[in-house]
Order: structure tokens, then sequence, then C-alpha cells
């Protein structure tokens, strides 16, 4: 017969064990499950905006967040399902761009009630059930319609490109859940040992078997902390019933940590391959930022010429006419920065804009080019390919962040009369943002296969065998 005492030893061993399987295996498919869950939304997002089915937020990148947040889910008018949705998907992005890339997931801030927000997250649109119903929210709806929308007269790329998006959406909703509910279970246990410990453990045995007297010790040692009466009564049940053993058996029967034997597979794609197509994926961005480098131009000259003197004008062509150089643009810009948590000033200088970007269009199309690149590519070492995926991704995001802060100044610095002749570029800002997922996607990729590697290594086992 297992007495308390020698449970409470056993669990505590076995839960050990499981947290360390938790972090070395669940918690790093779970952040690149949430990653390719928000790779796959973001793919069809960008559409919507590209095909103009949705508006672009034009608040979008002036929200903090903070924390993980559900957005606004209660139902709607038909009528007003292109202003919601264009507000809904925009927080929706935020929400999983905050989760994937600057929370920091980890046993400790996988508090059960982070976790129901989480869950909320990856269950506010039904993925696994993608269809018109009235009994699905009015979100889900909304997006069937969207997503139907898009599909018309889209190439067969396009479609191709929506069909593997919902695949993963709804294969990975699943895969996340099923991660999220083992960390819910370890905390649930954690939860009822803390309260062994600090509660029941110190009361006499017929108190602690009514769930009125441990919430009234809970109160006065645990307060702050909330008071879950389901788990209590597991403790009750598992402690002080007259089945306790049999329940307890079953507790350290379900906590046994899962053996974890590394696989020994021969990888179907060469890590080589994964950082080409990395390359490839930036590379796409070239043309994109192509348009954007037309439209900034533009804008500039509207900006220019709005309050121009006939003083100015002539100053301007007796520049020209004796080949000065022109007195140099400069934009102050703003932007948020999450690193810092605050709001940061940019000086931009037009010319030496314009020129970044022209070399950065010139390489990233010269690398997109598979036919010209690829087998200079395939001579190169790992680390050599490495350094060109990650320079680029580096140069990518550092101009979109400079790109989305000039356009939202564009729009701000127009006068009344030449606001129409403005041209934004939201759509192209997300496509390229779509290209650094996929692109540092591929790049983590490689790294877990090369660290998987390394491990066989170590192990004295070829990953060939």
């Amino acid at each position: 017969m297992m007495e308390l005492g020698e449970y409470y030893q056993k669990i505590t061993e076995v839960l050990q064990e499981r947290r360390q399987w938790l972090e070395k295996s669940e918690l790093p498919k779970l952040k690149e499950e949430l990653r390719t869950f928000h790779e796959a939304f973001f793919s069809i997002y960008s559409l919507l905006l590209k095909r103009r089915i949705i508006n672009e937020d034009p608040y979008k990148q002036d929200v903090k967040v903070a924390d993980i947040e559900i957005p606004d889910a209660a139902p709607f008018p038909e009528t007003e399902r292109v202003a919601k949705m264009t507000i809904r998907l925009a927080q929706f992005d935020n929400q999983l761009d905050f989760l994937v890339n600057f929370y920091q997931i980890s046993l400790e801030t996988l508090s059960i009630e982070r976790i129901k927000r989480i869950l909320g997250l990856i269950k506010y649109i039904d993925w696994v059930r993608f269809i018109p119903d009235l009994k699905t929210s009015s979100n889900t709806n909304a997006m069937v319609e969207l997503v139907t929308q898009a599909r018309k007269g889209t190439d067969p790329l396009g479609i191709n490109i929506i069909n593997q998006a919902l695949s993963n959406l709804s294969r990975t909703t699943g895969t996340i859940r099923g991660c999220l509910k083992g960390v819910v279970d370890y905390n649930r246990e954690i939860y009822k040992m803390e309260l062994r410990e600090k509660v029941t453990g110190v009361m006499q045995p017929a108190e602690a078997a009514q769930i009125a007297h441990v919430k009234k010790k809970f109160s006065s040692v645990m307060s702050g902390k909330p008071f879950y009466p389901d788990l209590v009564e597991e403790v009750i049940r598992e402690d002080y019933s007259q089945d306790g053993e049999k329940f307890r058996e079953q507790v350290l029967k379900n906590f046994a940590a899962p053996e974890t034997k590394p696989k020994i597979t021969k990888p179907q794609i060469s890590l080589k391959t994964i950082l080409i197509d990395g390359i490839f994926v930036i590379g796409g961005a070239g043309s994109t930022l192509a348009e954007i480098a037309s439209k900034v131009i533009e804008n500039a000259g509207v900006l220019e010429n709005r309050r121009k003197t006939f003083w100015e004008k002539l100053r301007k062509l007796l520049q020209q006419m004796l080949n000065k150089e022109p007195e140099p643009v400069v934009y102050t810009v703003e932007y948020f920065d999450p690193v810092k948590n605050t709001k940061v000033k940019e000086e931009v200088n037009l010319n030496d804009l314009k020129t970044a970007m022209d070399q950065k269009i010139r390489l990233l199309q010269s690398i997109s080019n598979r036919r010209v690149s690829l087998p200079k590519l395939e001579a190169m070492e790992e680390a050599q390919i490495t350094g060109i995926l990650e320079r680029n991704i580096r140069d990518v995001q550092a101009l979109h962040r400079t790109l989305s802060a000039l356009d939202d100044f564009f729009k701000a610095a127009a006068d009344k009369e030449n606001r129409d002749k403005i041209k934004g570029f939201k759509p192209e800002l997300s496509s390229m943002k779509n290209a650094i997922i996929n692109a540092n996607h591929k790049r983590h990729e490689y790294s877990a296969q090369k660290e998987e590697e390394e491990q066989f290594k170590r192990l004295g086992i070829g990953s060939g065998t």
C-alpha cells in the first residue's frame, strides 16, 4: 500500500521528469507550430489585402502589444463585414506576431490563465471546421466569405497558397492544442502539489477532506492565487477518499514521462537546400521593393511640389543647369521599437534611401533568379549561404521598418488638396513581411535540423542510418 508521504515523493520525481520532457520536446514543438500557424494566417491575410478584399487598418502599426489578448469576437451585421474584419484581422495578426516573435514561451510564463488566452487566439477563427454555418462565430463565417471571394479570379498559384495555408491552419490548431493540454495538465498537478504543501498538508485530515475548510485556509495562505474548486476536489479524492490509492496510481501512470528516442531517419531535404530555399524566398521581396520604391519617389514628388514658390522652382532649375548637387531631402519618421518598448524617431535621407533600395532590389532580383544563382549557391559552404540569408533578412527587415514609418509619414505630411495623390503601399509592405516570415522559417528549420544532426554526432549515431 502506497502511503501519502511515499506518493508525494514519487509524484515530485515524476513531475520533474515531465518538466524536462516538456522543455526538451513539447515547448520547441509548440513554438514551431505557432510560427507555422502565423505564417499560414499571414499568407491569407496579405492576399486579402493585396486583392483589396479588406482594407489596411491605418492604426495597425501604432498598436503596442504588451500581453496576449483576444480581439473582439462579438457578432456583427453582414453590412459591416469588411469594416469589422479589417480591424479584427489586423488585431489578430498583431497578437500572433507578438506571441511568435516577442513572447517568451516557457513553463513559467504558460500559466493556466494565459494558456486559456492562447487557446482563445487559436480558436478565434474555426480553421478546423472552416465552412459557413450558423452555429459558428461571426468571425469564422465572415472569413469563409472573404476567402471564397479571394479564390475568385485568383491564379492557380494563389489558390494553391490559400489551400495550403488553410490546411496548415487546421493541422497546427490540433497540434498546438495538444501541446498546450500537456502543459495545462502539468500545471494542474503543480498547483495540487502546492496546495498540499501549503494548505491541506497542514490541516487535520477531517478538515482537509472538506472543500469549504480548504477554501477558508487557502484564502489566508495562498492569497492572490486563483482558487480552482475542481483541483481541490481532486486533491481530496486522491488523498482522503476510500479509493484514494487507486486515483494516486492513475496520476503516476498518466504523468510518467514518455520515452524519447532520437529519430534515426535520413533527412529528406539537405540542410543546404533549406538555406537556398530561404534565399529564394527573401529574394522574392525584390520585385515588391521595386514597386514600393516607385511609389516613394512619386510621393516625395507630391510633397516637394506642394508649396514651392516661383523662386524655389527657379533655384532648382539653376542648380540643374549648373550641375550642382541638389539639396538633400530629409524626412523625420517615427516607429515603435519592440526591443526598446518605445517609439523611436529616424532621419531618412531620401537620396540615401533610394540608393540603398536600388542596390537591394538589384541584389534580391539577382539571387531570386534560380537559373543564375542556384549553381553558385550550391557550390558554397553552408556557413556562406547562412551568412547571405541572414544578412538579406536583416536588411529587408530594416527597410520594412523604415518604409512602414515612411508610408505613415507621407499620409500625415500631405496637405488636404494633395492627399489623394499620395500612394500608400501597405499591401506591398505586407508582402515584404510575408517574405521575411517565410525566410525566417527556413532559417529556423535549418537551425533545428542542424542541431539534430550535431546531436546525432555527439551520440555517435549517423543521421543517414
